[in-house]
């Protein structure tokens, strides 16, 4: 089964940039993949705590969503089973935990995802 691993997250300012990557240890080739994130002081129901930020087909076509529009960019490369996630002009209210999953139905194993953490 694949297991997914998510790295790069850090404490940054506000305004900085990060890239996050997200490792599969099989192919995710044919998945649209993409990138989740659970913030501070959400609801214990995952389902209900995730926020779908950003996604890429397998043809890298990207859909992001409002609150990320103009400032994330999600990448992928097949080759080498991995997803990146372009974080630039970060904002408090980006700290989060990011996770990488198939998107929009996330059916492939959660992996331990990656704290990003936005403060001055």
């Amino acid at each position: 089964q694949v297991q997914l691993v998510e790295s790069g997250g850090d404490l940054v300012q506000p305004g900085g940039s990060l890239r996050l990557s997200c490792v599969a240890s099989g192919n995710i080739g044919s998945y649209t993949m993409g990138w989740y994130r659970r913030g501070v002081g959400l609801a214990r129901e995952w389902s209900l705590a995730r926020e779908l930020v950003a996604r890429a087909t397998s043809a890298g076509i990207m859909t992001l969503g409002d609150s990320v529009k103009g400032r994330f960019t999600v990448v992928r490369d097949n080759a080498k089973n991995t997803v990146y996630l372009q974080m630039n002009d970060l904002r408090p209210e980006d700290t989060a935990v990011y996770y990488c999953n198939s998107a929009p139905k996330d059916i492939l194993p959660w992996g331990q995802g990656t704290q990003v953490t936005v403060s001055a």
